[in-house]
């Protein structure tokens, strides 16, 4: 019976074993462009071709991030931009951002221009 918990505990364990967090000034960046994300009411995030709002799209990408195969090789905000919020793990497509003004950019420069936003307050 014990044998059977430790089996278990390990197979529970073994997926966040190849996961690395980022240090923790990383994860504090991250976590404030994830939360600028959310406070764009006004923008639209297109994911494999469907319009999400705001806050959606930053819960996807904290749950992305929080899946430890995504996240395990996660150790900048750079490396969160380039490897989780900027495109599809299935399709291999961009993800995008639609304006208030109706143009549409990739998210990657979205997010590199909100994080010197942020970056400049501070």
């Amino acid at each position: 019976m014990i044998a059977r918990r430790r089996a278990l505990a390990l197979l529970v364990a073994l997926p966040l074993a190849g996961r690395a967090e980022p240090p923790p000034a990383e994860q504090a960046r991250i976590n404030r462009l994830i939360d600028a994300v959310a406070a764009h009411k006004e923008l639209r995030f297109i994911r494999n071709g469907t319009d999400y709002n705001a806050e959606d799209a930053a819960e996807f990408m904290r749950k992305k991030l929080d899946n430890a195969y995504y996240g395990r090789n996660v150790k900048t905000v750079n490396d969160f931009i380039e490897q989780i919020a900027t495109r599809s793990s299935t399709s291999g497509e961009l993800f995008m951002v639609k304006l208030s003004d109706g143009r549409t950019i990739p998210c990657s420069e979205f997010l590199r221009l909100e994080l010197a936003r942020i970056e400049a307050k501070h």
